[in-house]
């Protein structure tokens, strides 16, 4: 018999709740094995009626009442002290407690982070979760991490964020031997600050069993030089807003010249197959997981749609079934002893500039 895999879902979070969750859930019944299960944690007064819409949840959703809510624009100290009973809250503690085998939430990501983090506590002598984005290139998708949980981050939070990102696209995106890169400033070995250069040293000589390419560039992101590209949360969070500004600018530069007169309306119509492709490749990645727990969290962006959400859940169960948590532990078993190796005659000086 097939065992049964729950899903946990913070039902209240993001910046539309239950009005995009509960399609997206039924979006995801019919699209997953039956051996899929949802559990919504959030307003039974509000969720009840919505999911009996829907008949293909009938036995498949369960609904677990939580009668508060982590606001949006909520400081995650503030969040913390009083998440307890909260959505959010119960949805993680589901994952803890082994009632499900991952959690969701489009939520405050300061919030979703802390209370994880608290919960959950973290894998392999972590220190703290890193988020990872799914960038769209013409060879496929190029995981991106960290897009902005660790603002400051050292050589050993860099060679983490490697370890952690190689096993998670090897889960999330099927390829077996993810190749993976440092963001810097050049590719040369002698550019950028101290602790990119260490941080090369380290994954270079560490013997991890990682495929690693050395120094991508800002403009190798979206090109897939390498399918994982390794920054710290400052950067990553930056570069990201940056290619999401720039895709919505592209796009409503298109939107405004297929709109611009009668001839041009008309070519949108024909070619609108392509345009809604075209789009699709465009909008953000739909949801970020928290890696380096022990326990599996996505955070979805918080003006997600129907689709995105489902999609996030999609994603969900495929990393609920692989072990890619186990890959992050044996590379990160080797880090005490990389870092030792590292030789003290090669510190690092000051940072050089670009060329």
């Amino acid at each position: 018999m097939t065992q049964t895999l729950v899903i946990s879902i913070d039902a209240m979070g993001g910046d539309h709740g239950p009005s995009v969750v509960i399609p997206a859930v039924a979006r995801a019944l019919a699209e997953l094995p039956d051996n899929v299960c949802f559990l919504l944690h959030g307003d039974e007064g509000v969720l009840a009626p919505a999911v009996a819409q829907h008949p293909g949840a009938a036995g498949r959703v369960t609904i677990r009442h939580a009668d508060k809510v982590v606001g949006m624009d909520e400081k995650p100290a503030q969040a913390l002290r009083r998440s307890k009973g909260t959505s959010m809250w119960n949805a993680v503690e589901a994952v803890r407690d082994g009632e499900a085998a991952a959690a969701v939430s489009a939520g405050n990501t300061g919030a979703l982070m802390a209370i994880s983090k608290l919960i959950l506590r973290m894998s392999a002598d972590l220190d703290r979760p890193a988020l990872a984005a799914s960038i769209p290139t013409p060879r496929g998708v190029t995981t991106f991490l960290d897009v902005g949980a660790n603002v400051d981050c050292d050589a050993e939070r860099l060679v983490e964020f490697a370890i952690m990102g190689e096993a998670y696209h090897r889960a999330a995106h099927g390829k077996a031997h993810p190749t993976v890169g440092l963001l810097n400033v050049g590719a040369e070995e002698m550019k950028g600050h101290g602790e990119v250069r260490e941080a090369n040293r380290v994954l270079r000589g560490g013997g991890f069993e990682i495929d690693y390419r050395g120094f991508v560039e800002g403009d190798d992101i979206t090109k897939g030089v390498v399918d994982v590209v390794v920054t710290d949360g400052f950067t990553g969070n930056v570069a990201l807003k940056a290619m999401e500004g720039a895709a919505r600018f592209i796009t409503g530069e298109l939107r405004t010249a297929l709109t611009s007169g009668p001839a041009a309306t008309l070519g949108a119509l024909v070619a609108r197959g392509a345009l809604v492709k075209f789009r699709d490749r465009m909008n953000p990645p739909p949801a970020a997981p928290l890696l380096g727990l022990n326990g599996l969290v996505l955070k979805i962006h918080g003006g997600a749609s129907g689709r995105d959400f489902a999609q996030a859940l999609r994603v969900a169960f495929d990393l609920a079934q692989s072990d890619f948590a186990a890959e992050i532990e044996r590379n990160m078993r080797r880090l005490p002893a990389a870092l030792a190796e590292s030789s003290p005659e090669m510190s690092v000086g000051p940072a050089d500039g670009a060329a």
